[in-house]
C-alpha cells in the first residue's frame, strides 16, 4: 500500500466547493502536484476569502455554479470530463442549519444527488469521493470513537443532512456505480488551519478576538471534538480517491480523525491557541443558550489506518503552530501562499 501525490500529475480533477476552506487547501495541494483542477462553487462571499487570498484561482478552471442546479452540473461534467471527482460543496455550519433547515437540506442532500447523477452520466469519472462529516453518526455521547458501521442519524439539520448525503451515495453506489466508478465517503473530524474565516467556529473566533485585543468567548468549553489540521483530511481524501482509482477494493466509508490524545475539550484547544499566540490573551466561558450541539464526539480511524496505511502527520501542538504562523502572516498583510506551500511541503515530508 503506497500513495504519492504524483498520481495526480496531469489528471483531470473536479472539486465541488473548491472555494471553501478545505477546498482551497485541496486546490493548492493538487495544483502543486501538477493536476488539472476544475473547481465548481457557488462562491459565497465569506466562504471564498482563503481562495481569493491564496492566488490559486488563476491556476485552475474556476466555475461559479450551484450544486442544486443539476443541468449546469451535467454540462460542466460533460465539457471537462474529469477522471476524479470530489464533492465538498455544502452548507457546513450547525448553527446556520437551525436558521435555514430547508436551504441546508437542499444543498447537502439534493446537491449530493445531483453530483452523484453527474458522475453517473460521465463515463470519464473513475473515482468519486463524497466528503461528509464526523457528525453523521447518531451521537450517544459515549466515551469511545464511532466506527464506520455505527448508525447514521445526525441530530441537527446540518448533521442529519450529511447523514442523508451518505445514504444517497450508498444508494448510487449500489444501484449504478458497481464495476464502473470507485466510490467512497470520508467522515472527517473538526479541522483547524490557516484561512478559516467561518462564523461560529472556535479558531476563527479566537483569531478575530486576538486581533481586536478582546477576550475570547468560548460557548462550550467542555465539549470534546476530534481536532486536526486541515491538511490531514485533505491528504486523506486525495489518498482514498487515488488508491481506489487504482484498486476498486479500497472503496468504502472512512473515518478521518486524529489519534485519541488530540481529541481535546474546546477549552483546552483555546488554551493551546493562547499559548502560541502570546500577547496576554485570555478566554472566558460564556454559554449563550444556543441550540443543541453534541458535547462528546470521537472517531475510531482504525479502518483507514489498516486498509490504506494512513496515519496523522501532525499532533495538535504542531497544527496550532501552523495556524498561528498563517494567521499572523495574513494579519500583517503579507502574501499567505508561500506559507501554504511551505506548510504543505513540511506536512508531506513527515515520515
Amino acid at each position: 500500500m503506497s500513495f504519492d501525490l504524483s498520481f495526480y500529475k496531469g489528471k483531470k480533477v473536479l472539486i465541488t466547493g473548491h472555494t471553501g476552506f478545505k477546498g482551497s487547501w485541496m486546490s493548492v495541494m493538487l495544483v502543486n502536484a501538477g493536476a488539472d483542477v476544475i473547481g465548481y462553487s457557488s462562491c459565497s462571499k465569506e466562504g471564498t476569502r482563503l481562495f481569493d487570498l491564496c492566488g490559486v484561482k488563476n491556476q485552475i478552471t474556476h466555475i461559479k455554479g450551484d450544486v442544486r442546479d443539476l443541468q449546469h452540473l451535467l454540462e460542466i461534467f460533460e465539457t471537462y470530463k474529469p477522471e476524479v471527482a470530489f464533492h465538498m460543496a455544502a452548507q457546513p455550519i450547525v448553527r446556520d442549519s437551525y436558521k435555514d433547515p430547508v436551504g441546508t437540506y437542499a444543498t447537502n442532500v439534493m446537491g449530493t444527488v445531483n453530483v452523484c447523477e453527474a458522475v453517473r452520466q460521465t463515463p470519464s469519472v473513475r473515482s468519486f469521493l463524497n466528503v461528509t462529516t464526523d457528525k453523521v453518526y447518531e451521537n450517544k455521547e459515549w466515551e469511545w470513537g464511532y466506527r464506520e458501521n455505527e448508525s447514521l442519524d445526525g441530530y441537527d439539520p446540518y448533521s442529519n443532512s450529511k447523514s442523508c448525503s451518505e445514504l444517497v451515495t450508498h444508494s448510487y453506489k449500489s444501484s449504478f456505480f458497481e464495476g464502473k466508478v470507485a466510490v467512497s465517503t470520508a467522515r472527517a473530524g473538526n479541522v483547524i488551519g490557516g484561512g478559516d474565516f467561518a462564523n461560529d467556529r472556535i479558531i476563527p473566533d479566537c483569531i478575530r478576538a486576538a486581533l481586536k485585543n478582546e477576550d475570547i468567548i468560548v460557548r462550550n468549553p467542555f465539549s470534546t471534538r476530534p481536532y486536526q489540521h486541515v491538511l490531514e483530511p485533505v491528504y486523506a481524501y486525495l489518498m482514498i480517491a487515488a488508491m481506489q482509482y487504482e484498486k476498486s477494493e479500497y472503496q468504502s466509508w472512512y473515518n478521518v480523525g486524529p489519534d485519541d490524545q488530540d481529541c481535546f475539550q474546546t477549552g483546552a484547544l483555546v488554551d493551546l491557541f493562547v499559548k502560541y499566540w502570546g500577547e496576554g490573551l485570555k478566554w472566558v466561558n460564556q454559554y449563550d443558550g444556543g441550540p443543541h450541539e453534541a458535547t462528546f464526539l470521537k472517531l475510531d480511524c482504525s479502518k483507514l489506518k489498516t486498509t490504506l496505511g494512513w496515519k496523522p502527520h501532525w499532533n495538535l501542538d504542531t497544527a496550532m503552530e501552523k495556524v498561528i504562523a498563517w494567521s499572523k502572516t495574513w494579519a500583517a498583510g503579507e502574501n499567505v501562499r508561500p506559507v501554504m506551500d511551505k506548510q504543505i511541503e513540511e506536512f508531506l515530508s513527515v515520515e
